[in-house]
């Protein structure tokens, strides 16, 4: 789809990004019209921190200060109780993004206790393929993990917890073409963009995408004929991890605990990946956040849950698959 030049451009300068949180006191980056067509350049959700030669171990020598979010940009005649019509246009990924989980004592990810050690992968990003070992090549369908709006409760909030305004959403259909419609709660929005993924599969379990360092390009409009509570968005998706359906393995966690279920059908999958495809538990793990998705099979048949965990086949070389 052809992209629209944008009508301002926002650097990744210190000046233009808030690290960790969200304050509706911040100093606006900028101003636009609504209607106006922004590009933002935003840093990785690691600020820079790795690069081709990372290790696992640098992972823990390194501290973090919160999501880097560029912005926040104030849109004229935005009041609260309006909406903010956020078009994304396009993404512009830099050729490089990084994966990586903490070990149990940081209590992160959906399976902290299952690892004693860190994990860290960089990934060379060619095109619309990222490349993990083994020859095994994920699609990448980029969108922000992060895009929100400054909330109306006074002082810092952390960036980590998604809101009604938006936030740490981490819904990988937001891909160029989408729509996402987030409530307004202070006077010019006050909207910011960050955290960007080249891939991610549904539940993000390790605690990260493939994080990469991205140029987002949106258009931002005041609706004010809209009234909704929480975020709402319009998307063709890819609903897939490929954008196709397609063979998938899939390995299921039943449990009378929806959490439970989840991490029984992770780890089902770790297990299959390590035994069948050949890959460490720490690479299955990184995979499964890149490229699995995890679904909600039935919700209703108490007092146990059913979550299933979809790997698409096709992400493996020809002779591993049979093709």
């Amino acid at each position: 789809m052809a992209t629209e030049s944008p009508d301002y451009r926002l650097s990744d300068a210190d000046e233009n990004v808030h690290l960790g949180v969200w304050n509706k006191e911040l100093a606006p980056a900028l101003s636009v019209e609504s209607g106006a067509v922004v590009e933002f350049e935003c840093r990785d959700a690691a600020n820079g921190k790795f690069d081709e030669e990372s290790t696992p171990e640098d992972l823990m020598e390194t501290s973090f200060a919160g999501h880097p979010l560029t912005g926040p940009v104030h849109v004229e005649g935005a009041e609260p109780g309006d909406v903010l019509e956020i078009e994304l246009l396009d993404f512009q990924h830099k050729g490089i993004g990084v994966s990586y989980f903490y070990p149990e004592s940081a209590e992160k990810g959906l399976l902290p206790a299952v690892f004693d050690e860190p994990g860290l992968y960089i990934w060379d990003l060619d095109g619309d393929v990222g490349h993990f070992v083994n020859g095994i090549e994920v699609p990448l369908h980029p969108f922000p993990g992060i895009v929100g709006l400054a909330p109306s409760a006074p002082g810092d909030h952390s960036t980590t917890p998604p809101r009604r305004v938006g936030g740490n959403l981490d819904i990988k259909h937001l891909t160029a073409g989408s729509t996402l419609y987030l409530p307004i709660e202070v006077s010019g929005a006050m909207a910011s963009i960050g955290d960007c993924h080249a891939a991610q599969g549904d539940g993000e379990v390790c605690v990260t995408g493939i994080e990469a360092p991205m140029d987002v390009t949106a258009r931002l409009s005041v609706r004010s004929d809209m009234d909704i509570d929480q975020p709402r968005f319009e998307t063709t998706g890819p609903f897939t991890p490929t954008g196709v359906d397609e063979q998938m393995y899939g390995t299921t966690g039943v449990a009378d605990d929806l959490m439970d279920a989840t991490k029984l059908a992770v780890r089902h999958m770790i297990d299959h990946l390590n035994e069948e495809r050949g890959l460490t538990r720490s690479e299955a793990y990184l995979l499964c956040s890149a490229a699995v998705d995890l679904k909600l099979n039935q919700v209703v048949n108490q007092p146990n849950w059913t979550v299933s965990a979809y790997l698409p086949e096709s992400l493996f070389p020809e002779e591993q698959t049979g093709e």
